[in-house]
């Protein structure tokens, strides 16, 4: 990590109480204890700022930069008055669907909620359990908390932590006179959407596939098994004929929106905004620019596209970027170490090999730049994406003055 940067998780050794929870429910072993102190610290290298610790110290002793517990309750109440909602719709990050998609799963568990507050978070298990309580007694009626299935984690154990706490959360509830609807866990994962009628048995994706989810038939299309599915999307990025790609991120959805924000991207600079940069991110690597994109828009014209990992960055869709009215380029994503998918890292090595070569025959790839940044170090993205920024708008002033 930069020195420059500040670390997004840190202890209160004033405030802890040497219980060792956070030790113990660390999924990365990343909470250092002294076996004779019994003091706790942070090892900032390993942390992923996944926030579990932070929602299981009993004595606020843990302080996080992101979806602290002030910022959380700031939020529900801010838009419950805006949007007068009363039910609270929590939903992990790996599976947080497009607006569309939380009434389908709503309804596929018999829920018909119309209004309500969407929250997303990077792990259902950083949620606290005085959140749901403060929520609760605010005006919220119903909690539902849309997690990710307990093997589809991309933090190890924040599923099934969270799913503990609740269940507790809602036995006390129950003695306090809620309802048993007060809190509702739906158990739902992004996964791969296969259309065989497309499919032309190529069994690329067979070849390709890191978690063995895709198996091949001898006289018929591939066979998904879902179970094994991550929805990394390296299968989607192969697919000569889209027959199968990730829920949410469709090829097509993608390149319209490449299309739209080109658009608004043109409309800028005749306006005398200038450059223009889209941004492609993978969902780990940064979380504040995701969760609030137009803070990109505002104070560097750039747009964000996100991503489900690395291995599902498509060159096809950088280069649309650069023909749709872009300057720039700039790919976002984590490093080995930190990736959540750590299986198939080298598909996707290969897969940004293959577009830079790409990108130098067409003369640009000097508009084009992948940089690995983690949360864990505060200001991290910003710096990247200010550096990326000057780069492009020295290349358009040189440009314009030629």
């Amino acid at each position: 990590m930069s020195e420059a940067c500040a670390a997004a998780v840190t202890i209160n050794q004033d405030y802890c109480s040497r219980c060792s929870i956070c030790y113990s429910v660390c999924p990365y072993e990343a909470v250092k204890r002294d076996s004779e102190t019994g003091k706790v610290e942070i090892d900032i290298q390993k942390c992923q700022v996944c926030g579990i610790c932070y929602s299981a110290c009993p004595s606020v002793a843990i302080e996080i930069v992101y979806y602290n517990y002030e910022s959380l309750m700031d939020y529900v109440n801010c838009m419950r008055e805006k949007e007068k909602g009363e039910t609270l719709v929590l939903m992990c990050r790996g599976n947080s669907p497009v607006t569309c998609e939380i009434e389908e799963i709503l309804q596929e568990q018999g829920l018909k909620i119309s209004n309500y507050i969407p929250l997303r978070l990077p792990c259902s298990g950083r949620v606290p359990t005085e959140f749901i309580f403060q929520a609760l007694k605010s005006g919220i009626k119903n909690v539902v908390s849309i997690q990710c299935e307990d093997h589809f984690c991309r933090f190890k154990q924040g599923t099934k932590i969270n799913a503990r706490r609740l269940s507790l959360g809602r036995a006390v509830l129950e003695q306090l006179g809620f309802g048993k609807d007060a809190i509702k866990v739906v158990k739902y994962s992004r996964k791969a959407i296969y259309e065989t009628d497309k499919c032309v048995g190529c069994d690329k994706c067979v070849f390709i596939c890191p978690y063995g989810a895709i198996e091949a038939e001898a006289f018929a299309t591939p066979k998904i098994n879902l179970d094994a599915c991550v929805g990394c999307g390296a299968c989607a990025l192969v697919c000569p004929h889209l027959a199968i790609q990730v829920k949410g991120f469709e090829f097509e959805n993608i390149s319209k929106l490449i299309r739209l924000y080109g658009e608004s991207a043109q409309k800028l600079k005749r306006e005398g905004a200038s450059p223009a940069i889209l941004v492609f991110c993978c969902q780990w690597s940064e979380f504040s620019a995701l969760d609030d994109p137009e803070c990109l828009l505002f104070k560097k014209r750039a747009f964000a596209l996100e991503i489900p990992c690395f291995k599902a960055l498509d060159p096809v869709h950088v280069v649309q970027a650069l023909h749709s009215g872009f300057d720039g380029v700039m790919a976002v994503v984590c490093a080995a170490e930190d990736c959540k998918l750590e299986e198939g890292r080298e598909t996707a090595e290969r897969n940004a090999s293959v577009l830079r070569n790409a990108l130098k025959k067409m003369n640009l790839l000097d508009r084009f730049e992948l940089f690995t940044v983690s949360p864990r170090c505060v200001g991290e993205f910003n710096q990247k994406l200010e550096e990326f920024y000057r780069k492009i708008a020295a290349m358009a002033e040189a440009k314009g003055n030629v």
